[in-house]
């Protein structure tokens, strides 16, 4: 947990010791090995997440399932499933709305059929924090109502709707069944390698281009990808209360924060402009009619609050989760100078 601000002499003291990692992959997680046997199948290895998590579970065996494998029977000695795989969110909007339920929908209930059909007990599935809303009005909590706008969380929703229904019909028929969903909504993930939003604001900062919205207040949530690994290896190694919980780090963080914390990592002076927030809305409304690069959209984007309580996941691990938000964003900061 964060704990007030950072003197100077604790920002350069957590810089020299994360630099000594930015430049390696995330590091295999410490704890007593489990059976060498156990066997997780895990679909999307090759994306970002996918990549750190097989790292991260140096202790199991791995098998990856490709793209046209999601209609075949789980192997036997399958201990459990990770659901990765899935359609990004496209924030160009390029892709039709019908792309994102065959992926993130068809394919996550074509998985979850072959999932109780076989002898595997767990099923993590990926969803997202877009499942349950676009946007977030004071504190994001599991027990609001889902009300997601956009193609790409309706089908994260319908996906663990049509999941739990699965479930629900499976235990009907066989009660004695042990079979335990999890359903993981995380907010935005990032670490090194990760060539994100983060990245362009980070390569924005390195060009002494100055930040024109710092009279906005906002705050957002994010995720270390080391966290979230976490987070599933907890439910594979021990007993963790099935259901739906979002993962974010502890402390969400400003916009001015976040260039504040970049400069800083770069010895340089944030260079964060307070312009009246009215003349910015006006430039945003000619942007649309002029089809310039800010307008009312990506103004929204850049300046809304967007925070999420991990709280029930803290309360169901009953431990804090290993990275700190300002220590895990200085870690992926830090990559992007290599």
């Amino acid at each position: 947990m964060d704990h007030g601000p950072w003197t100077k002499n604790t920002f350069n003291h957590k810089i020299f010791n994360i630099q000594q990692s930015a430049r390696s992959q995330l590091p295999e997680a410490r704890s007593n090995p489990p059976n060498p046997k156990t066997i997780i199948l895990i679909s999307g290895t090759s994306g970002f997440l996918g990549t750190n998590l097989v790292n991260y579970l140096k202790d199991y065996q791995i098998n990856s399932l490709q793209r046209g494998e999601f209609d075949k029977p789980i192997a036997p000695e399958v201990a459990a499933v990770i659901h990765l795989a899935g359609k990004a969110h496209d924030v160009k909007n390029t892709s039709g709305a019908e792309a994102y339920f065959e992926v993130n929908t068809q394919l996550s209930i074509q998985l979850f059929e072959r999932f109780l059909q076989s002898n595997a007990e767990r099923f993590i599935f990926i969803s997202s924090v877009k499942a349950a809303a676009d946007r977030v009005h004071g504190v994001l909590t599991e027990d609001m109502p889902c009300a997601p706008e956009t193609p790409y969380g309706q089908s994260k929703y319908q996906a663990e709707l049509a999941l739990e229904k699965l479930l629900g019909a499976h235990r009907a028929q066989h009660p004695q069944a042990d079979k335990q969903l999890y359903i993981l909504r995380p907010c935005m993930i990032h670490g090194p390698g990760n060539k994100g939003n983060l990245n362009l604001l980070y390569q924005m900062i390195a060009k002494g281009i100055p930040y024109p919205l710092g009279a906005f207040e906002n705050q957002r949530s994010f995720l270390s990808v080391e966290n979230i690994c976490f987070v599933i290896k907890e439910i594979l190694d021990r007993p963790i209360a099935p259901g739906t919980y979002q993962v974010a780090d502890n402390l969400p963080l400003s916009t001015n924060e976040l260039i504040a914390l970049m400069a800083q990592a770069m010895g340089k002076k944030a260079n964060i402009w307070n312009i009246n927030p009215a003349f910015i809305n006006a430039l945003a409304k000619l942007g649309n009619i002029l089809h310039l690069p800010l307008n009312t959209s990506r103004l929204q984007k850049l300046t809304e609050s967007y925070v999420v309580s991990n709280t029930k996941l803290i309360t169901a691990l009953g431990k804090p989760l290993p990275v700190e938000s300002k220590q895990g964003l200085l870690k992926t900061v830090l990559s992007f100078r290599f």
